[in-house]
Parts: structure tokens; sequence; C-alpha cells
């Protein structure tokens, strides 16, 4: 007997002797794209449609062939084959359920696919009439709602999730997708929390939940009240703001081991034994090959959260128990196989054993550290622009963390210490650090550590202005919060001075190149009042007097870095060209640097002639500094410890316009709705009762 194959919802047999037979579904299909009404010949057509195997293949591509005046012809019978498919998500049967949710799917992406290039047709009559659109999307998100709520299937959930993802994403600009005033209006954000406050719930769909949540709350956030902004800032459920920040974790935490698993595997290849041979010369080469796609979806998941609800601050430090856990969850494996977004989302809060050796703390982790240890792996390449988002995203996100004083309160508690292995770029000019040495110390150190990271590393032609401001106010922010609470913080300051003179040597020598595309005196002055924040209020923040005497000590020792300055910043301040004011106000802001310089070195040159040493020791150095404090005279500067509070609306609409479009095409096209085979649904559907 000759073998039956499948293709494009044709049955045929393998001799092709024969004309192949169509499917009875793609025959009832056929149906449907005529002007006549399916069911005046069979009026049990709806009824037994939704019983057939649906064949999303074919019922896309059969949509996407026409054009829109022929898509406009049969518009009644594609109003009645969408309002069935929301009668039958009230049907009793799941494999009707099942197969109308997918239906709505191809329907909703396969008329959205012909208004791009049409425009002959509104997308909200075309799928359901504007006499009808009201009561029919009510009574649609009412069906998700309670699909989404109840003791049900969990694929029916997972169906729905999609179903909800596919609405939303249709349009690459989601604020141009109308369709979702209704889900504004019908709000299906009860049935999301529920879901995040569920363990089971959260462990299957979690995922995919907080992806929907995000993207909801950026529907023309801007231009109207989006109620789902409103709800998501006064949630205060304890269980579901840790739910939602367990599955944010958990997929920052597969980012972060899949690429320890790659760098481990790159480690031990061919091209590194080959680079240990030869020298280190090639170990910037070699490291770009590291990479994992970013996942931008979750880190807006993360920032929405952090910018929105301040209880969700306290979720930050908050280690996870689900997280130190060696088991594997004793739910049943779902049915639905795990959809990417973006990145393959965790199927589970648990960690695996095999995810331990990423995190030798595991114990006492939590979102912070796990956000912080992802921040060092996508900010260490920014010249690819989808982790120039993601570093541009986890900056922001630090800087709202930076301003709140919750966050600020535990970021500098002496009573919670971490160890926090962050992920440092291989240079040439330094050892790679042993992770054993860590010392476990306040989470702000951590946050500090990230920033000098960063300065250090980013210093190249692609100058990453935007990123710099924004590290550079993160550390005033911070320092800020600990000159007005008068926190004493013992942390290796000298290595963020260090960092800082680099970095305007740094802009100094490149300033022909970088003047042409940025204005370098705005960083400049910011990193000149650092320093000037160190000078003036360093005695109330810094942990002890020698402490502050190092800072002059570095101040002194790098005299040279602060002269060239000033040489450039008064040349360009007394001509007549367009940096005239930028530079004058850094000739101003250089004022006590210029002072501490101008009266401590001739001091250090005779205390040198006076013991005939032709070079002075560090100790001799901070011998003559502490002797001659008395005589010093420094200006008092207004302001250095006020800042610009960070506004989304104002400054950064642009950005997330562009990244959340960018997220919707991704999940758009990583979303799939057959991967539920009926074979699985038959079988799971076979035990409910």
């Amino acid at each position: 007997m000759a073998q039956t194959e499948k293709k494009g919802g044709l049955l045929r047999k393998s001799s092709a002797s024969k004309k192949p037979l169509k499917e009875k579904v793609v025959l009832m299909y056929d149906e449907i794209f005529t002007t006549e009404d399916p069911s005046t010949c069979n009026p049990r057509f709806w009824e037994e449609l939704f019983l057939m195997k649906v064949n999303l293949e074919y019922l896309e591509g059969k949509l996407e062939a026409l054009d829109g005046e022929e898509l406009m012809k049969i518009k009644d019978n594609i109003n009645c084959l969408f309002q069935h498919c929301i009668q039958a998500l009230g049907e009793e049967h799941p494999i009707r359920v099942v197969n109308a949710l997918q239906t709505l799917c191809a329907l909703i992406r396969g008329v959205h696919q012909k208004n791009k290039s049409t425009s002959g047709f509104d997308i909200i009559n075309m799928l359901v009439g504007f006499d009808k659109a009201e009561l029919c999307m009510k009574n649609l998100m009412e069906s998700l709602d309670s699909l989404l709520c109840a003791e049900g299937s969990e694929s029916l959930k997972s169906l729905c999730l999609k179903l909800l993802l596919c609405l939303v994403t249709v349009t690459d600009n989601i604020s141009q997708n109308t369709i979702l005033e209704y889900v504004m209006i019908n709000s299906i954000f009860e049935a999301i929390l529920q879901i995040l406050s569920s363990p089971l719930s959260r462990r299957e769909h979690g995922y995919d939940a907080v992806v929907l949540l995000a993207l909801l709350v950026n529907y023309r956030k801007y231009e109207s009240v989006n109620p789902y902004i409103v709800k998501l800032s006064i949630v205060d459920d304890e269980a579901t703001l840790n739910g939602m920040g367990l599955v944010i974790a958990q997929a920052l935490s597969e980012y972060n081991r899949q690429y320890k698993d790659k760098e481990e595997e790159h480690q031990t290849g061919f091209f590194s034994a080959l680079t240990n041979m030869v020298g280190s010369m090639f170990i910037a080469d070699a490291d770009e090959k590291i990479s994992v796609q970013t996942n931008e979806a979750i880190l807006l998941a993360l920032y929405e959260a952090v910018h929105l609800n301040r209880n969700f601050i306290t979720v930050l430090a908050q280690s996870h128990p689900e997280m130190g856990l060696m088991t594997s969850p004793t739910s049943p494996v779902p049915t639905t196989p795990v959809t990417p977004l973006g990145t393959t989302p965790p199927s589970s809060d648990v960690i695996s054993s095999a995810e331990l050796p990423l995190d030798a703390d595991v114990q006492t982790s939590n979102l912070l550290i796990t956000f912080l240890k992802y921040s060092s792996i996508v900010m260490q390449d920014t010249k690819d622009e989808h982790r120039l988002h993601s570093g541009k995203l986890c900056l922001i996100i630090l800087t709202c963390i930076a301003e709140d004083q919750y966050a600020n309160a535990f970021l500098h508690d002496d009573n919670m210490n971490f160890r926090v292995n962050l992920h440092r770029m291989p240079m040439r000019h330094r050892k790679k650090a042993a992770d054993k040495n860590l010392p476990c110390r306040p989470l702000v150190c951590a946050v500090l550590d990230l920033m000098v990271e960063f300065i250090v590393t980013h210093m190249m032609k692609e100058f990453p202005m935007d990123l710099y401001v924004r590290c550079i106010q993160i550390v005033h922010k911070l320092l800020c919060y600990q000159k007005k609470c008068r926190v004493r913080l013992h942390y290796t300051w000298r290595e963020l001075w260090s960092a800082l003179i680099n970095l305007l040597k740094f802009l100094m020598s490149n300033e022909t190149v970088l003047l042409a595309k940025h204005n370098i005196f705005t960083l400049a002055l910011m990193v000149v009042n650092l320093f000037n924040m160190f000078i003036t209020y360093g005695d109330t923040f810094l942990p002890t007097p020698s402490s502050y005497d190092e800072l002059y000590y570095e101040i002194i020792r790098m005299h040279q870095n602060f002269d060239n300055l000033y040489s450039m910043v008064l040349r360009l301040s007394t001509n007549a060209g367009q940096w005239k004011e930028p530079a004058s106000k850094v000739t101003h802001a250089l004022v006590n640097i210029r002072a501490i310089i101008n009266h401590f070195n001739p001091k250090i040159e005779s205390y040198a002639a006076v013991n005939h040493i032709s070079q002075l020791s560090e100790d001799q150095v901070l011998e003559v500094v502490r002797s001659n404090y008395d005589t010093l005279t420094l200006k008092l500067q207004d302001g250095l410890d006020q800042y610009e509070r960070y506004s989304e609306q104002h400054k950064e609409a642009a950005f997330f316009k562009e990244l959340v479009r960018s997220i919707s095409i991704n999940v758009r096209k990583n979303l799939a709705f057959n991967t539920l085979s009926q074979e699985l649904l038959l079988k799971e559907f076979s035990t409910i009762s």
C-alpha cells in the first residue's frame, strides 16, 4: 500500500499518479474564502470546523495571497469566523478551544500582514466589523481572562498568552496597534498577576506573562492614560512582586550561564591554546567571538518594575529561596514546548545544579547581583547595536536605583555583604582577577566596580559618550547619598580616581576627533565636579582621614593631566568658537584642583630640596600634605551635591520607542503557535475530568 505524505494542506500518494487530495480542514477554509456563507449548505459548518486540527500555514498563506479588494469581498465570512472563534472559547471541549485560539492567531497575523501593503481597509473592521467590535472584543478578552485564571489546562493558558503576544506584536510600533485599545479597556492585568504569584503558573508561563506586561505598559504611554502603568505602579502584593522578580532573575541567570559556558568553551579551544603560545596580542579579538544574544524584553520588564513601582525595589535585594534549591520542580513537565522570545526563556524558577557553579554564593544571591553580572557582560562590547541598547538600559535601571532612597539604604548596608563576581573584559595590561579572592562587601561596591570597569574599558575611537555620561551620573548620585547620610564606605576609591583621571587624559589626547562628534566638555565638567565633591565633602563620607590625604596625593601625583586640561579649556574659552561657554565652565570648575596643585607642589619641592631627596616616596608626600592643610584656601562651590532626577518622558522617549519596536519585532519573529502537537493535547485532555 502506497504511503501517504502531507504537504501544504494536501494529502497525496507517493506514486503521484492520482490527483492530490486536500485535508478536510483545508476544504473548509476554501469555503470561507468564497463570497458565500459556508453554513448555508452545512448548518453544522462552524461546529465541525473547530474539531479539525488547525492548518496555520495554509490559513495564513491564503490570507496573504489575497489583495485588499479580494479580502474586502469575503469580509463577512472573516467576521463570521472571528466571532465563531470567540464563541468556541467558551466551549467545554478543550480541543475546540485550542483550535479556536490557534485560528485567531492565524487570522490576526494574516489580516495584519495584508495591512502592511494595503491601506484600503481598517483592521478592526476587517476582523470583526465596526458594529460588533466592542462586544466581540469584550467577549474575547473576558474569555482569555477566564482561561488564564481557571484551574485548567496549562497548555490552554500557554496558548492564551501566545495569542495575546500575537495581538500586541502584530505591528512593529505597538502604539499604532488600534486593537490594543480593547486590551486597555478590558484589562487582563489581574490575570497576569495571578500567573506571577502562583509558583506552578509562574514556572510554566512566567516569562511570557512578564514580557506581555512589559509590552502592554508601553502602549501609547506618553499620549494617554495607560491602565497597565497605573496598576503596575500600585501593586504591593509581596508574592506577586517576588514572582515577577524570580522570572526576571531566572532569565538573566540563564543568560549569564550561557555566557559562562561559551567563555569556558572558548578558553579551552584551539584558538586559546594558540593565544597562550604566542602571547596575549590577540586576546581582544578572541574575546569578541564570545557572544550570547541579549534579552532586551526581560530587561525592559525589569526597568518598568523598578521605574514604576517603588515596592519592587525591595525585591532587588531579596534572596530567592527557589534559586538556592538543588532539586528539580515537582510539578509535571509542561506539555507546551517553551517558545523563545528574544532569547530562550527559562522553563523554571529553580536554578538547576548545573547553574550553581556560576555563583559561588548562590544561597545568598539576589536579583540585583544577577542583574549586575548581566550588565557586566553586555556592557563589555557596545559595538553591536543590541548590546549598546542593552548596555544603555542597564545604566538607566542603575540610575533609577541610585536615585531611590530605600535602594541606597540596602546598597550601603554594612550588614548586607555579598561577593559579586563581575565579568571583566580581557585586557593586555592586566591579569584576570581570581574569583575566589573577592571580598564580601556592601552591594554599592559592586555597582562602583561596574562603573569603574566601564570607564577603564571603553576609551576607544567609537566613543560611547552617552553611556559615559550615565556612568558618571550614577557615581555622582551614589556620592550624594553618602554625603547626605554620612555613610563612610570602605571602598578602594583610588581605583575610581585613577579611572577618572585616565578618562580626562583620553579626552585631551583625542580632542580633535572627539569634538567633531561630541561636546566633551559636558563629560569633563562632570568628572572635575566628582573630584570637587570629594575635595569639598570627602571628610564627611570617605572612610578614614588617610583616604582624604590619598585623594590629595592622587591629584598632586597626576597634576600634569589637570594642568593640560586647564590649558585646553582656557585656550577654547578665550576663543569665540562654539565651545567657548562649555569650556569656560570647566575652567571655573578647576579652581580648587588648581589651588591644591599650586599650594602643595612648591611645598613638596622645598621639602625635597631641604632633605636632599631627588624623588619623594608616597609617605613623604603625604607627610607634606598633612602638615600644610592649614594654609590651603579653597573656594566653596555650590550645587555639587545636587542633581537632576531621571525623567523618561522628556529625555528617553525616542530610545524606548525604538527599543520597544525592536522587542516587538523579535517577539513576533520567535512566536510559534503550532508547537503544540495534536497528540500531546489529546493525551493531556484525555486526563481532564
